[in-house]
């Protein structure tokens, strides 16, 4: 009996430290620093003050994000070219917004349509082992509120 107590009071405790340290723990999360806040991709989606979602259709899409051929005609670039991210690179003193990208975004969540050429509300150019396209997008979307920026911009 006092072993069935023990492992009871063991699993829980397992559990939150799984929980925790996936967290809490240093590791890759691609990150911008816009404006001086720094935006983050959460590790836990029930942390994130904003979800985005993404879709393949033009016409549901809230935010329209073109994937730029070139760093020079994007509004927002990444490209690293190292193993290991830099240390401090997203650092700063306040806390992180954190971005959660959903596979279901509510109706109020921005929803992202990647394109490849025509009008778009912000230009990416993605080169790098630790972001992919759509972190990318959803950081600079969420950077900004989750707002478009080119007003004058249709689907």
């Amino acid at each position: 009996m006092l072993r069935l107590k023990i492992l009871a009071s063991v699993v829980p405790l397992a559990a939150f430290a799984l929980v925790a340290r996936s967290e809490f723990l240093p590791g890759p999360h691609p990150c911008i620093e816009a404006g001086g806040a720094t935006v983050q991709i959460a590790s836990l989606p029930w942390l994130a003050q904003l979800h985005v979602g993404f879709t393949d259709d033009p016409a549901a899409a809230t935010v329209r994000v073109e994937i730029s051929d070139s760093a020079e005609a994007a509004d927002f670039a990444v490209i690293d070219d190292i193993d290991d991210t830099e240390s401090g690179a997203c650092e700063s003193n306040g806390v992180p917004q954190l971005v959660a990208i959903s596979p279901n975004p509510a109706t109020t969540d921005p929803v992202i349509y990647l394109a490849q050429d025509g009008p778009a509300d912000y230009r990416i150019f993605v080169r790098s082992k630790s972001f992919s396209v759509r972190d990318a997008a959803a950081l600079i979307v969420g950077a900004h509120g989750g707002h478009r920026r080119l007003q004058a911009a249709s689907l």
